[in-house]
């Protein structure tokens, strides 16, 4: 009997220890590679998919809702590099009007994703990142977004200023 609570002692330690180094390890190599990437990821959004959904039309009112699943394209705005998909839900509905939003810009070699205001006069915010996949996993930090194009608000700028965990 005193053997056999032993042997489970030391399986249990085994087991700890190994788990532990794993995690470490998978830890280690997830910062190594998002401490790889350029701290600037910069795009631009055409927002042509832009579809909102009154709560008491025909005005604006708090939960009226914007979904939306745009292209996305490089920094020059010359080639769509992903897609973005998310939503916004309207959390002041009078004066300087604001939405609340969560969304995934889908990149070549992961996703990050965002949530944070946006005001509909145009106004620059900034989001938080808080999280990515693949290449972008660990990755945190801000996001500016800047309202563009002609008319303005047709396009946005996505500036991801990424930090890491």
């Amino acid at each position: 009997m005193v053997v056999t609570k032993k042997w489970k002692v030391a399986t249990f330690v085994t087991t700890v220890a190994l788990a532990s180094g794993l995690a470490a390890a998978g830890l280690t190599a997830a910062t190594s590679a998002a401490s790889d990437l350029p701290p600037v990821v910069h795009v631009v959004e055409h927002a042509v998919t832009d579809t909102v959904q009154q709560f008491h039309p025909p005005g604006n009112s708090l939960g009226d809702v914007l979904g939306f699943h745009n292209p996305v394209y490089d920094a020059a705005d010359q080639r769509q590099i992903a897609t973005d998909n998310g939503y916004c839900i309207r959390t002041v509905g009078t004066g300087k009007t604001e939405w609340e939003c969560t969304w995934t810009t889908m990149l070549a070699g992961g996703n990050l994703t965002v949530v944070g205001p946006y005001f509909d006069d145009g106004t620059d915010t900034t989001l938080t990142i808080t999280g990515g996949t693949g290449k972008y996993t660990g990755a945190t930090g801000s996001m500016v977004l800047h309202a563009r194009g002609n008319p303005v608000g047709s396009e946005y700028d996505f500036v991801f200023s990424l930090g890491h965990n």
